[in-house]
Order: C-alpha cells, then sequence, then structure tokens
C-alpha cells in the first residue's frame, strides 16, 4: 500500500504559513546556507503523487516560478468547481475517501503538501503514514496551523531527528 507522508515546515509555534497563507518567511537567505536540500530531492524520487489544499496551490502558483510538479499527477481539493489543468486535477470529492481509494492503488508513495485543514482530516482519519517536518528558527505568533484545532490526539513515534547548520530541526515521525 502507497504511504501518505506530510512533507512539511512549520514555524516553532507551529504555524505553515502566515494568516494570510504567505510563507515569505521560508525563503530567508540565512536559511540556505546549510547548502541542503533537507531530504526534498529524496522525497520527490519516493512519490509520484501530490495533494493539496486549493489555498496552497494558489500559494505555489504564486510563486515567481513555473508550476513544480509536472511530473507528478497532483490533485487539488476545492469545495468550488474548477477546470483541470494540464498537470493539476481539481477534487470537490470528500477527501477521506479519496485518499483512502489513493493509497489502495498501485505507484509510488503520496506528498501530503498541506495546508493545515486537509492535514487534520488526514490526520484523524489515520491516512498519515509518515510526518518529515521541518522546524524553522522562527516565531510568528499568528498564522496558519500545522495542525488546526479539530486535530485528534495521535501517538507518533520519532524515528530520526537531523539538526541543520542553519537552525532547522527535522524530525521523521511515523504513524504508530
Amino acid at each position: 500500500m502507497r504511504k501518505v507522508i506530510l512533507y512539511i515546515a512549520a514555524s516553532l509555534d507551529g504555524c505553515i504559513a502566515r494568516p494570510d497563507g504567505s510563507t515569505t518567511w521560508l525563503h530567508n537567505e540565512e536559511y540556505t546556507l546549510d547548502g541542503g536540500d533537507f531530504g526534498y530531492s529524496t522525497l520527490m524520487q519516493s512519490i509520484d503523487t501530490t495533494l493539496m489544499g486549493h489555498n496552497t496551490y494558489k500559494v505555489i502558483l504564486g510563486f515567481d516560478i513555473p508550476f513544480p510538479y509536472t511530473d507528478k499527477t497532483n490533485y487539488v481539493f476545492s469545495r468550488s468547481s474548477h477546470t483541470n489543468t494540464e498537470h493539476v486535477e481539481f477534487v470537490q470529492e470528500e477527501v477521506v475517501s479519496f485518499v483512502q481509494r489513493l493509497k489502495q492503488q498501485n505507484g509510488k508513495d503520496i506528498w501530503l503538501i498541506g495546508g493545515g485543514q486537509i492535514n487534520t482530516l488526514l490526520l484523524n482519519a489515520g491516512l498519515i503514514d509518515e510526518i518529515i517536518l521541518t522546524y524553522i528558527p522562527i516565531i510568528l505568533g499568528n498564522g496558519v496551523p500545522l495542525f488546526p484545532p479539530g486535530a485528534q490526539e495521535h501517538q507518533v513515534q520519532v524515528q530520526e531527528v537531523k539538526n541543520y547548520k542553519n537552525g532547522f530541526v527535522q524530525m521523521r515521525l511515523a504513524a504508530v
């Protein structure tokens, strides 16, 4: 069975974006001094599918680059109707049942890009198999939480912790 992997960065106070959805705080020059990709290329080799909410998709489109996951199957969950694009299929179906079926299909692992609402839905349904969480040394004070209110208690097992020279701390966690 395919795994759903939540690979994501968060501030020290657990935010994945500012209240307006902005992630500009992730693009600080000091953070690139380490020279590593923080496991990103390894993740990209292990997946063939991405999942994200519509707000996260809009943030990605706001980057000054072409859509970055053109070699993957990309699903964007939205409550409203959108026309599919060359690289994205919009899904209005209920998230949990869609992902349950997707995990049963043949293929590589699945990257849950976020955001918080989808993270919580899939966490509560027991569909997140692994979390690769990179803490960024910043406190935002307010923003989009990694798991918004409504997340149920879940035990996870720490598989690995990495410290980077730029202050990042990355934890690889497995569902128990």
